[in-house]
């Protein structure tokens, strides 16, 4: 049977302070280090054998310090970058939700039908999802596999992996974990996961 961690990375200043960070590029904080090294020593059984990062440096270095305690070897996966929220990235979410109250709440109640400006939608970044984990997944089966992936793409992959409905991404859980291992049934590995086209939670036109 195949499995994937999903290993969320260690914290950076903006999680702190509340922040949307998207494909912005920051380093962990001393917290995020310890939470990097906690992580890595919760792992040891989990029996992986490969370690997959997305690009960003806290992803890059939390999955660096796993694969350096498990004595794995890490690859980054360039084209499996965080969602991308444009130009709401770097502002607190308080900030967003009090400028932008109905677009916020939509976001949240109703996430395949907003694009933050200048970003990308969660039906976009779950095809660019699919495009990357269908190859890896094939190529990788039966294995215990890592990636380390910060929300919200943790939660678009999870939607992927588990076959869950778009529309419910935000609730699809997971979120408060450091990680989480999903299982994947065999016809799900044969088939190398679930169909990237139409995206859950889409209309076909």
């Amino acid at each position: 049977m195949t499995r994937v961690v999903l290993i969320r990375p260690g914290s950076t200043d903006y999680d702190e302070q509340d922040r949307i960070q998207g494909t912005l590029d920051i380093p962990l904080n001393a917290h995020g280090a310890e939470e990097a090294t906690q992580t890595a020593e919760g792992l040891r059984e989990a029996a992986i054998s490969r370690i997959f990062s997305c690009p960003g440096a806290s992803s890059n270095e939390t999955a660096r310090v796993i694969g350096k305690t498990l004595g794995i070897r890490v690859r980054k996966l360039d084209k499996l970058q965080n969602l991308n929220q444009g130009l709401w990235q770097g502002l607190q979410v308080d900030e967003v939700r009090r400028k932008h109250p109905k677009v916020y709440r939509q976001w949240c109640e109703s996430p395949t039908t907003v694009c933050p400006p200048s970003g990308e939608t969660v039906v976009d970044a779950y095809e660019r999802v699919a495009r990357v984990m269908k190859p890896l997944l094939k190529r990788h089966r039966d294995e215990v596999i890592g990636l380390v992936i910060p929300e919200p793409l943790a939660s678009v992959i999870r939607c992927y992996l588990r076959g869950i409905d778009l529309k419910l991404v935000w609730e699809s859980g997971g979120a408060d974990c450091r990680w989480e291992v999903v299982e994947l049934a065999d016809e799900q590995a044969k088939s190398s996961g679930p169909a990237p086209s139409p995206p859950p939670g889409t209309q076909s036109t």
